[in-house]
This record gives C-alpha cells, structure tokens and sequence, in this order.
C-alpha cells in the first residue's frame, strides 16, 4: 500500500513540475479542495484567511489563468521542482475506503533569476477510486505560513 501512495503523490508533484495542471486538479475528487493555511495551528479554513483555499472549480479557473497571454504574474513561467519525503500513512485513520497520508514538502521555485525556497508539512486525504486514488483533499502547512510572501501562483 505504501509504495501505492508514494507513487501517487511523486506523480502529483511531477504534474506540478511540468505545469499539467488540468491533470493536476483531475486528481482531486468533484467536492474536494486544497487548503494552505496562513497561521501556524489553523484549524479552519472558514474562519481564518488562507493562503489557498481553493475548491476544485477555483483551482481550475486559477491554474488557467497561468497560460493566459496577458498574465503578467507568469511572464516568464515559474520553474518548480517539489520534493516529496517521510511518507507515512496515518494508522489511526480508521475510515472505510480513506487513507490519510502525512508527508514533509520541499517546492524550489526559479523566476526573474530569482530562486525561492518553500518547505512544510502535507496531508493527503485519499480515497479509493477504481485501481488507484483520488484526493479529498491536500493540506500544505508551511514553516513559514505566517511570513510574507511575494505573489504565489503554482500550488506547493
């Protein structure tokens, strides 16, 4: 099952890498969502502002816009490689047809001869679908959420 996981999410990061992005949000199921938190401990999205707090439909209407031809956010595209480690499925979520995944993410980002480093906590929920896994959702928790931040367009 481990190695199940590990390959899913090292695909996930590569469709990131490789700006696949409508691939990317076709990994999440109809309802679910990705959330980076703003605060350290957050634990509702609804009553605090986040970083990313996107449903399915906003990450798609957010994600094309990165290719739109008067973007100015984008010119020239982020380059990003995403480093995925300490994979561990979380025993104690006992629910039918879920696992949930606790991971550590490193994302590098090169623009405008610029290099920037980012580095959290992520949990996956996935649940079974056909012969492999959607998600439920992603929770990216950075160690520096409460930081500032330039403008961020590619998902961690």
């Amino acid at each position: 099952m481990l190695a199940d996981v590990e390959k899913y999410l090292y695909r996930e990061v590569r469709l990131l890498d490789e700006r696949r992005f409508e691939e990317w949000t076709d990994l999440f199921t109809k309802d679910g969502y990705y959330w980076v938190p703003a605060y350290p401990n957050q634990t509702d999205p609804f009553k605090n502002v986040s970083i990313f707090f996107d449903d399915r439909e906003v990450m798609r209407t957010r994600l094309s816009r990165l290719d739109h031809p008067n973007i100015h956010a984008q010119k020239p595209h982020s380059r990003t490689v995403h480093i995925v480690s300490n994979i561990e499925i979380d025993e104690k979520h006992d629910v039918e047809g879920e696992i949930l995944v606790h991971s550590t993410l490193q994302m590098m980002e090169f623009r405008l001869d610029k290099q920037t480093h980012y580095g959290g906590r992520a949990q996956h929920l996935l649940v079974k679908s056909g012969d492999g896994f959607k998600l439920k959702w992603k929770r990216v928790d950075l160690i520096n959420c409460d930081g500032a931040f330039e403008p961020l367009a590619i998902p961690f």
